[in-house]
């Protein structure tokens, strides 16, 4: 596939062989056993180098795949409370955002209002700032609490540790 006729080569030892035509350096490619591949196209002549091309793809999809192993997507869960939210129900609740404060994802915490719930939104709010307080050991708050419609809203991050 290496259509120029002069390229520069390194040996599968990592040994710089020189300038050299391209059928010759396939030619020794093929006496090694191994393949000849363009590393550097638009170098000037191009680098080629002399390896196992199926074991250098091999090499680079492990590596991939670490890397994606490696990598963390943070995602957003969703807690929601109700101004009458129990004792019991509450504890609970918190414990769940403490678990997925701990496993790095941020969590935003939703106040649902139904019917006439709405007029009492200044408890709510101290019922939020009370949580936020609680929840001061494990993450901040990335907003303050926001209105939205029938509900009040904020998102907590976790602590950097």
């Amino acid at each position: 596939m290496i259509r120029i006729p002069k390229v520069m080569v390194v040996d599968d030892g990592g040994e710089q062989l020189g300038e050299m035509d391209t059928q010759d350096a396939l030619r020794l490619a093929e006496d090694k056993g191994l393949d000849l591949v363009e590393v550097a196209p638009t170098a000037r002549p191009p680098v080629c180098k002399i390896m196992d091309y199926g074991k250098f793809k091999y090499e680079q999809s492990k590596k991939a795949r670490k890397a994606r192993q490696a990598s963390h997507t943070v995602k957003v869960k969703t807690i929601q409370f109700r101004p009458k939210t129990d004792d019991h129900d509450y504890q609970f609740k918190k414990k769940h955002i403490i678990q997925f404060l701990g496993a790095g994802n941020k969590v935003k915490v939703v106040m649902r209002f139904r019917g006439r719930e709405i007029t009492h939104m200044d408890l709510a709010l101290e019922f939020l700032n009370n949580l936020n307080d609680e929840l001061a050991d494990y993450g901040v708050p990335e907003s303050r609490p926001q209105r939205e419609g029938r509900q009040i809203s904020f998102i907590v991050v976790p602590k950097k540790v």
